[in-house]
């Protein structure tokens, strides 16, 4: 990215957020961070607050704001299951009315913007791994479409809004994401493991143990999408995330590992539409981007295993 731009990025109290406010100051920007707080935190951000090139705003993306900016980042949706079926028109609005108020923005100041969808929006998916193109396979009425369809919506309005309005966008489809920032009560898996382990409970898993996900360290998500951000090219949406492909019961197993927990495994039934194989083809960020993950499984959960020890006072 060019030196000196304004950076909006929404929901950067958040997980991946913070990491990426981080990384713009650092390269040079000036940075807005806005967020309503729902699942950011301040303590994520606390050694932030105090920099001259950097601006704190609390707001709710599904009310309209006017701010002057070269770039937005859109971020803002909780990304948990336990946090979006909380409150799920709640974000289907957030995926829906905020994007739509960002594009609007973008639109406005002539802004290029950036939309962090997902791998939800390929749903249980028929083909393995999953390149871009593939359209998916998305309960439209299920507990997870909230998130999923909206997601799927969101991608629609970017798309439209560039063919109609021209405006600059970027879509970067995020696949499992973990590291420092992590909420102890988000419910994703990595956290969930960790957590239980350190506190001497049982890992509990979903279904049979061998439903697969893919994991990328946070620190080389935020280069993708400052990658993906510079690029000045776009065709189309862009798989981000780590290809190397595990079973719920081998990473359980590599927790209990590292942690050197004496924890034990428990099974649970499979919530309802939870993927049984999620891998992502990164051909297109590695062609495009020149982009691919550095930090293995083992490096990063070591590192964020050490992040909720302090967190949790062990």
């Amino acid at each position: 990215m060019i030196m000196g731009k304004r950076v909006l990025v929404t929901g950067g109290a958040g997980f991946i957020g913070s990491h990426l406010c981080r990384a713009l100051l650092e390269q040079g920007h000036e940075v807005l961070c806005l967020d309503s707080f729902f699942t950011g935190r301040k303590c994520n951000i606390d050694n932030l607050v105090e920099r001259h090139d950097f601006e704190l705003i609390r707001h709710d993306i599904t009310e309209s704001i006017l701010l002057e900016v070269d770039r937005i980042f859109n971020l803002a949706c909780p990304a948990s299951p336990v946090h979006y079926q909380y409150n799920p028109v709640k974000t289907v609005k957030t995926n829906v009315m905020g994007v739509i108020n960002m594009l609007g923005l973008a639109k406005r100041v002539r802004a290029r913007i950036l939309q962090a969808s997902t791998s939800e929006v390929y749903g249980d998916p028929k083909v393995h791994p999953q390149t871009e193109a593939y359209w998916g396979h998305v309960n439209p009425i299920g507990r997870r479409s909230c998130y999923d369809e909206g997601k799927r919506v969101a991608e629609t309005l970017m798309q439209d809004y560039h063919r109609q309005n021209r405006v600059d966008i970027r879509i970067a489809r995020i696949f499992n994401t973990y590291g420092p920032h992590m909420l102890v009560d988000d419910g994703r898996v990595v956290s969930n493991f960790i957590v239980q382990a350190l506190r001497g409970e049982d890992l509990t898993i979903y279904g049979d143990g061998r439903q697969t996900r893919s994991f990328c360290y946070v620190d080389d998500l935020v280069d993708a999408l400052c990658r993906l951000m510079d690029s000045e090219v776009y065709s189309g949406p862009v798989n981000l995330g780590n290809p190397g492909e595990f079973t719920m019961l081998e990473l359980a197993e590599l927790v209990l590992e590292l942690t050197a927990s004496r924890s034990r495994i428990s099974y649970l039934p499979l919530p309802e539409d939870d993927p049984v194989q999620r891998r992502p083809d990164i051909g297109k960020a590695v062609a495009e981007l020149g982009w691919q993950p550095r930090i293995g499984l083992r490096e990063g959960l070591t590192r964020t295993i050490a992040y909720f020890r302090r967190s949790l006072g062990m």
